[in-house]
C-alpha cells in the first residue's frame, strides 16, 4: 500500500482534517494533564531541514518524544541530498530505514521528489510554496477560541507567500473566506488560487481586506532567502503593517495571528502582537499538538 504524504492541506479530505484537529485538542489536554499517549513506540522520525527552524524542529522533535517514538536530525552538511545523490536515491533508501520523514526544503517540487519515492510518509514543514502544518495549527487555534470556523471571514495582510498560500488552501479545505491584501506585484500564487475558486479575494488595499474580519493575519515581509531584497520590500509594504488602527476595522473580538519570528515596527505593531487580540503563543504551542496528531494520523 502506497505511503500516505501531507504535502499540502489539498491531501487530506476536509473530514480527515476536522478529525484530526479534534484529536490535536485531546492531545493538548492529555499533555496538560502528564497522560501523553505512548502510541509511536519503537517508531523513528528523520528531519530533513534545508532551511533553518526553531518552533518546527522543536515542536516536531518533542512531539515525537512525548508521543514515545526517536526523532534524528539532518542539516544541509549531514547529506548528500542533491548533490552528489539524487533525491529519488535517498527518498528510496532512507524510508527504508525510518517510519516517517519530516522535510523543510528551498524548494517545494523537491519535496515532491522525494515523497514520489518514498516507501514512508512525507511531511512537508514548509517549502517555497506551502507551510501546511502552520496552518493546522492556526485553525486549531482559531476553534480553541471562537469556535467552528466555518462561514468566518479571515484576512492575510502582507506577502503573498508560502503561508498565504496555505491559508487559501485553508480556506477551501475549512470553508471559511479569504481576502488577501498585498503591495502589486506581491500578492499570491495564481495557480494556487485558481485551485480554490470563490473563496478568496485579493486586493491591495488593508482596510478593505480587514473590514469585519474574524481573524487578521501576517508574517514577515521578507523571508528566509529574501535578505537581499529587504530594503525594497520594505518600502513595498509601506502601509502594511497590522496596527491598531488597522485592527479597529475588523471585528471588535477579532483575533490577530502570526506564525513566527515576527518583527514589531515592520509588518505588526508592538501594541498588536503583544495586545489581548493577539493569540501567537497558542498558536505557537498548537503547531506541537496539531502535528503529533499528524504523526499519529500517518502512522497508525
Amino acid at each position: 500500500m502506497p505511503a500516505r504524504h501531507f504535502l499540502t492541506l489539498l491531501d487530506f479530505a476536509p473530514q480527515e482534517l476536522a478529525r484530526l484537529l479534534e484529536r490535536a485538542t485531546q492531545l493538548k489536554r492529555l499533555h496538560g494533564e502528564r497522560q501523553d499517549p505512548r502510541v509511536l513506540t519503537g517508531r523513528t522520525l528523520a528531519m530533513v531541514f534545508e532551511k533553518a527552524s526553531t518552533r518546527t524542529r522543536v515542536s516536531f522533535e518533542a512531539g515525537m518524544a512525548q508521543l514515545g517514538g526517536s526523532t534524528m536530525f539532518l542539516s544541509p552538511r549531514d547529506t548528500q541530498l542533491d548533490r552528489g545523490e539524487p533525491v529519488e536515491d535517498m527518498a528510496r533508501a532512507m524510508s527504508r530505514m525510518v517510519d516517517v520523514i519530516v522535510i523543510r526544503a528551498n524548494s517545494h517540487a523537491m519535496i515532491e521528489r522525494f515523497a514520489g519515492h518514498s516507501h514512508a510518509p512525507v511531511i512537508n514543514a514548509l517549502s517555497d510554496l506551502h507551510h501546511p502544518c502552520q496552518l493546522l495549527a492556526d485553525v486549531q487555534t482559531y476553534i480553541e477560541y471562537r469556535g467552528d470556523i466555518r462561514g468566518k471571514t479571515a484576512a492575510w495582510i502582507g506577502d503573498g507567500n508560502n503561508v498565504c498560500n496555505s491559508w487559501i488552501h485553508a480556506a477551501q479545505q475549512f470553508d471559511f473566506h479569504l481576502r488577501v491584501a498585498s503591495p502589486a506585484g506581491y500578492g499570491p500564487n495564481s495557480d494556487i488560487l485558481a485551485c480554490c475558486p470563490g473563496r478568496v479575494a485579493v486586493m491591495t488595499d488593508p482596510q478593505a481586506a480587514a473590514r469585519g474580519a474574524d481573524i487578521v493575519v501576517t508574517d514577515t515581509w521578507a523571508s528566509m532567502g529574501q535578505e537581499d531584497e529587504k530594503s525594497e520590500r520594505l518600502k513595498a509594504f509601506s502601509g502594511f503593517q497590522v496596527d491598531r488602527s488597522l485592527m479597529r476595522h475588523a471585528n471588535p473580538d477579532a483575533l490577530f495571528m502570526h506564525c513566527l519570528p515576527a518583527y514589531r515596527g515592520h509588518e505588526v505593531a508592538a501594541e498588536v502582537i503583544d495586545g489581548p487580540q493577539s493569540v501567537v503563543w497558542d498558536e505557537a504551542e498548537n503547531r506541537l499538538h496539531a502535528q503529533k496528531a499528524l504523526l499519529e494520523y500517518l502512522l497508525r
